[in-house]
């Protein structure tokens, strides 16, 4: 029986998550939250197989809980279900050690599919991804903010959100002045000058919706 935690802040979306996942013979939810720091706590306290993270969660982002269980629970699969496109995220979810990605407009089908998957040890990605991976096209124009590092592109994803200093510096656990030196690190990659600017190359680009 693989055991499933579900982290997502739409309680309408685990309803129906429990619902599909309970017709599954082989599958069985054993907890749920709606924010990050719940999602964190619990996976001190869950026996599970594989947790299922959306990226925009509440109080703890789901690329900030990614980063930490990947250092507290490393054996832990973790299989991204999120809003938006995987061109937008999957690969770089890939590299910072998500177990797979789905989109959520993919068929449930394919959903419990990545579930299998990654309990059985292997990495999901869609056949889609999988092909343009397999073509070398996967990244084909690689955007400007994928040059960021993987603490700049969380400052950046929270900035995105529109998130303050102050508050980004209390998630990730850091100083007001480790955040700002990330801040100018981004403004300098994206050749932007205001937070501003940021927020608005996020729009453009589809990181934000």
């Amino acid at each position: 029986m693989i055991r499933v935690y579900l982290a997502d802040d739409h309680a309408i979306l685990r309803q129906g998550l429990r619902k599909l996942l309970r017709e599954a013979p082989d599958i069985e939810v054993v907890g749920e939250c709606a924010d990050g720091r719940q999602a964190l706590q619990a996976m001190e306290q869950t026996a599970c197989d594989v947790l299922i993270l959306d990226l925009s969660l509440p109080r703890v982002s789901g690329i900030e809980v990614l980063r930490r269980l990947r250092a507290s629970r490393p054996a832990l699969r973790i299989l991204v279900l999120s809003m938006y496109a995987e061109e937008q995220y999957a690969l770089r979810m890939l590299r910072e050690g998500a177990s797979g990605y789905v989109s959520k407009d993919r068929p449930s089908d394919e959903l419990l599919l990545a579930i299998r998957h990654v309990a059985a040890g292997r990495t999901y990605r869609s056949p889609e991804l999988a092909e343009r991976v397999r073509l070398g096209e996967a990244d084909p124009q690689r955007p400007v903010h994928e040059s960021l590092s993987a603490r700049e592109y969380q400052v950046f994803d929270l900035l995105a959100q529109g998130r303050g200093v102050s508050d980004i510096a209390a998630e990730l656990n850091l100083s007001k002045s480790t955040v700002s030196t990330y801040v100018q690190h981004i403004k300098g990659k994206l050749n932007v000058n205001t937070i501003g600017e940021i927020v608005r190359y996020a729009h453009q680009a589809g990181i934000v919706r």
